[in-house]
């Protein structure tokens, strides 16, 4: 059976490395980018089952790219689960504006992976 793959953009090793770590536990492929101007050709061409993005620190650029990823028909299917610092609200909304599926904190994430993957995948 092929592993799901979720391409995974962050540039903090901290959460995103245990992230990594819990996703391939969990069964999947995870594919790492550290530029969120390439999610969309990324999504293009390797078909994830889901996005995870670390908000921070490329703020603008992380939300500009979770909002072209939405507006692509090819793409707009993706579940995006996006995470940044409890301290980070604004940031926080702005990427639910841009269309991220969830928005949770750091340590929620660590904490509810599970959960929030099936949370994120539900069809409807």
């Amino acid at each position: 059976m092929t592993q799901p793959l979720a391409l995974f953009v962050y540039e903090r090793l901290l959460p995103a490395g245990q992230l990594v770590n819990r996703l391939q536990d969990l069964g999947y492929r995870v594919q790492s980018l550290n530029d969120p101007n390439t999610l969309v050709e990324q999504a293009e061409r390797e078909k994830p089952l889901l996005v995870m993005i670390d908000l921070e620190p490329r703020k603008d650029e992380i939300c500009a790219a979770i909002a072209s990823l939405k507006k692509n028909t090819a793409t707009a299917h993706l579940p995006v689960i996006a995470f940044a610092s409890s301290s980070q609200a604004a940031l926080q909304e702005a990427a639910r504006a841009a269309g991220a599926t969830l928005v949770v904190t750091d340590t929620a994430i660590l904490l509810h992976l599970e959960q929030f993957l099936d949370q994120a995948l539900q069809v409807e």
